[in-house]
């Protein structure tokens, strides 16, 4: 079975081909960071426009990569939410039409179970349910039990900022360009993050949740606190923020596994993708017997390979195919239980 994944959620527009026993044939991401990072963030209308103007030809290049067309396509597995409403739509009609032309069948796919299910394109593989999954990026910080394809509770979530915008924001600060992550992260290797005390916020409470806001505005005080804010007080306060942002997840990570009685930790999102976290995380883990399962690089921040393996796993379980569903930007993943 070949599944065909477009993801324009955002600001990437991207496409891929799943196929069952040989895993991701092809795939192109075209990425709007140049774009978008005049405007210190993502402009919803600009992604769009660049959205409408690339997918055509990217999924072109993507079958001509694959050595097939569109008769070998048995299925197309698109974003559908959440996200941009004009980014989703431009990949939903872009779908809809490709599969009306063709009669190849189109199922909607819940951006953040791609997400959650992208270490399976590892070579590891996905581990056995029910495992936890840390999901962060720049819109989204979740704790979600996985105990099956479409069987997800929330144990956890931000009652604020995800921990991807607080790193955008801290960067601005610092006077990093977007997007603010990885640019902290390269900061932060040159800094020494014992010079800045920042918070911790609700690090320490009973429950999974988690709050970002108050970190950000306590890096805004220590820069301004600051007597000489030169480059090397910027990357000691980048070190500062990295390790802040990456202790509360890993905290709460922890205690969520513990709390559900699970030995398995998936962090997916772009945030997984930082190197401290990671490292946190990983070493961690190992003191509370939790074994810690990362997608690759690449399928960390939004791709479409994730979208076309999760579309796969549905199709392949037989999910039914209904024409009563659009974009949309709200959409809960407990909707999908």
């Amino acid at each position: 079975m070949r599944i065909l994944g477009i993801e324009s959620s955002c600001d990437e527009t991207a496409v891929a081909i799943y196929e069952g026993g040989k895993g991701i044939v092809a795939e192109s991401v075209a990425s709007q960071i140049e774009t978008h990072a005049k405007f210190g963030g993502v402009v919803p209308e600009v992604a769009s426009r660049e959205h409408l103007k690339v997918l055509p030809a990217l999924t072109q290049q993507v079958l001509s990569d694959a050595d097939c067309d569109w008769s070998s396509i048995d299925g197309i597995a698109v974003t559908a939410g959440p996200g941009l409403m004009g980014a989703l739509l431009v990949g939903v009609s872009y779908a809809r039409s490709a599969g009306l032309v063709n009669d190849i069948p189109v199922l909607p796919v819940h951006h953040m179970e791609g997400h959650l299910f992208a270490p399976g394109l590892s070579p590891e593989g996905l581990p056995a349910f029910p495992f936890m999954s840390l999901l962060v990026s720049g819109g989204h910080t979740l704790l979600i039990r996985v105990d099956g394809l479409g069987q997800y509770k929330v144990v956890g979530q931000t009652i604020d900022d995800a921990a991807g915008e607080c790193f955008d924001k801290a960067a601005r600060v610092l006077g990093l360009p977007y997007p603010g992550g990885p640019e902290i992260a390269e900061l932060a290797t040159s800094g020494d993050a014992t010079q800045f005390k920042l918070p911790r916020p609700m690090m320490h409470k009973p429950n999974f949740n988690f709050s970002f806001s108050g970190l950000k505005t306590a890096v805004m005080y220590a820069a301004k606190g600051c007597e000489d804010f030169n480059a090397q007080a910027k990357a000691d306060l980048a070190a500062a923020t990295e390790e802040a942002i990456a202790d509360v997840l890993m905290k709460k990570a922890m205690k969520a596994c513990q709390a559900e009685d699970i030995s398995s930790l998936v962090i997916a999102g772009g945030v997984a993708a930082n190197k401290t976290l990671r490292e946190k995380l990983k070493q961690d883990s190992a003191k509370h017997g939790v074994q810690v399962f990362v997608p690759d690089l690449a399928y960390c921040t939004d791709n479409a390979a994730m979208i076309a393996y999760a579309g796969f796993l549905r199709f392949q379980r037989g999910d039914h195919i209904h024409d009563d569903w659009d974009a949309n930007p709200r959409w809960k993943l407990e909707d999908l239980s």
